[in-house]
């Protein structure tokens, strides 16, 4: 099985253990990503940093999955925390993207930019949602052929505590969808929450 499809098909945990065990594994995966980029018409983290950068003093962001953390590098009126399975550089925090070390209620913007990735996507928005201000900002920046129907991935996110905000669908390649913070999940709630999934989206085998 390629990196790629491990990725998709593995959970967060399966995937921390993958790298941890074998970070060449990582490195090789990173290196195919960035050969992806260059064939891109626009490279999104650049989109979601355009959209932040005139706003971005003092703000404390929550980047999950950040790679080279471009966007710590380039926000640097901003505070942001760069999470990602292994560290690419001293920018990084190493950890499983569902339980950050960051404490409840204490970002002001959550990113996930190409990084909706494996089985176990609830648990992603769901530590989103703790880590997140109330009103604070969850942006999801994805391949537009990921998204089985992407109004109801839309809807269903909201009851994860979530207002849908803003939706770009205007790019050929990449959906860019903007959420606020409504409330915390009400884990007493007896109705089940929808399971989200995304297509796996494979890039160059490797």
């Amino acid at each position: 099985m390629y990196i790629n499809e491990k990725l998709y098909l593995a959970d967060s945990k399966g995937a921390y253990q993958l790298f941890n065990d074998d970070p060449e594994t990582f490195n090789a995966y990173h290196s195919g990503f960035k050969q992806q980029v260059t064939q891109w018409p626009i490279n999104p983290v650049d989109e979601i940093i355009n959209s932040l950068k005139d706003s971005c003093n003092n703000l404390i962001i929550a980047d999950f999955g950040c790679g080279e953390a471009k966007i710590a590098a380039s926000l640097e009126n901003a505070t942001v925390h760069s999470f990602d399975l292994i560290a690419l550089n001293d920018q990084v925090t190493v950890c499983n993207m569902s339980r950050t070390p960051l404490p409840a209620a204490s970002v002001d913007v959550a990113i996930f930019c190409l990084s909706l990735m494996g089985t176990n996507l609830n648990d992603f928005i769901k530590e989103a949602n703790r880590i997140l201000k109330e009103g604070g900002i969850l942006k999801i920046a994805e391949v537009e052929s990921r998204f089985y129907d992407v109004q109801q991935f839309v809807k269903d996110v909201q009851k994860f505590g979530f207002n849908a905000k803003s939706q770009d669908l205007s790019h050929n390649l990449f959906y860019f969808l903007d959420f606020s913070k409504r409330s915390n999940i009400n884990k007493r709630k007896k109705s089940k929450l929808p399971q989200l999934a995304l297509k796996p989206c494979l890039y160059k085998k490797r």
